[in-house]
């Protein structure tokens, strides 16, 4: 097979291909064109703040907690939050969300746990391009985190 070409987007390229049926040559010629598009992409995401959203005595099956992250880069579509046992390991759950963010990257996540205990937090930012991940341990203490 052999080609020649260089950056001139009107030079002739041409193929030529051995048939499998004969020892017969194929010969092809064309013009090869090509656009690369360069995306920003979501850079970082950053996990500002953990809040404990407090609960009355009737609703005390679950914590709730608020994590309050920020971004920098492209506006995400979507959300993911991974809760791991404390060495991030072992994934006791994953929800994954759209979500819509408009001029600003910050928003809030609000996630349950079912039950007290140190938790690796993974949540992850992503568009059609690009994803981004932040980490933080998370101690929830039957309706109290820390």
């Amino acid at each position: 097979t052999g080609a020649s070409s260089n950056s001139d987007p009107s030079t002739t390229v041409e193929f030529m291909e051995d048939n499998p049926d004969g020892g017969c040559h194929i010969y092809r010629n064309g013009y090869y064109g090509s656009g690369i598009s360069v995306v920003e992409g979501i850079l970082e995401v950053n996990i500002i703040q953990m809040m404990n959203i407090q609960m009355t005595e009737g609703q005390v099956e679950n914590s709730l907690v608020d994590f309050v992250v920020t971004c920098q880069g492209s506006l995400p579509t979507d959300v993911c939050t991974v809760v791991s046992d404390p060495t991030c390991q072992v994934s006791k759950s994953v929800v994954c969300d759209p979500i819509i963010v408009t001029d600003e990257c910050l928003l809030t996540i609000r996630r349950a746990f079912e039950e007290p205990g140190t938790y690796c937090i993974n949540i992850t930012l992503g568009d059609d391009t690009s994803q981004a991940l932040a980490s933080a341990l998370i101690s929830v203490n039957g309706g109290e985190s820390t």
